[in-house]
């Protein structure tokens, strides 16, 4: 068996694969991404990588999905372990932060990178980007609406814009961590959103100090 079949052999090193594009695409761009930087990264032939994805677009949509995966893993998954509620949408909240500190991807976070980087491009890539948007949106109005189910919020908390603003921040702290510093920005998120769940629920006691 050639060292090409047992690299692409299984679902388990493909995943493998997907990996590697993941965190290669965070540094070069998902469009600087191709088969044959993948290929010179794991040391093997393009063309084995090839029978798996037959073009670049292919291989970017595969990694978009990667990207998926590992977010449902490292942020979501945890984040669901926590009591529904205020302390359930911190949870995601903090878990992001953690995603990010841990430097799993070197260039920060690909979902904000990529959105910035295709924003501007229509076709299949943005539009596939676009429904990743909307539904992390959907899932966090959805918990923000659980707490206003729960009576945790003041009235007249608007779900849609505490998930925003939840959403604001991650985003912010992810792309001035390199420049101002990765501990400051960091703790700055995690403040500024505990202090502000805080002010719109209803025993701000149910949050952890920090």
């Amino acid at each position: 068996m050639t060292q090409d079949g047992r690299l692409i052999r299984g679902e388990r090193t493909r995943s493998a694969v997907l990996e590697q594009a993941l965190v290669l695409a965070t540094v070069s761009g998902l469009d600087g991404l191709s088969l044959s930087q993948v290929a010179d990264a794991l040391g093997v032939s393009k063309s084995g990588l090839f029978a798996h994805w037959r073009s670049k677009e292919a291989l970017q949509l595969a990694v978009i999905d990667q990207a998926r995966a590992q977010w449902r893993d490292r942020v979501i998954r945890p984040a669901l372990e926590v009591p529904a509620g205020v302390r359930r949408l911190w949870a995601v909240h903090d878990r992001r932060i953690a995603f990010y500190e841990a430097r799993v991807l070197p260039g920060g976070c690909f979902f904000a990178n990529a959105h910035f980087e295709f924003n501007a491009r229509p076709g299949v890539i943005r539009d596939r980007l676009a429904g990743e948007l909307t539904d992390w949106m959907t899932f966090l109005t959805g918990l923000a609406g659980e707490a206003a189910g729960l009576g945790e919020l003041r009235p007249g908390v608007d779900p849609a814009g505490l998930a925003y603003h939840v959403e604001s921040l991650g985003v912010c702290a992810v792309m001035q961590a390199p420049v101002v510093g990765a501990a400051p920005t960091y703790a700055q998120a995690r403040r500024q959103l505990l202090e502000h769940l805080r002010a719109v629920t209803i025993d701000p006691t149910i949050l952890e100090q920090k």
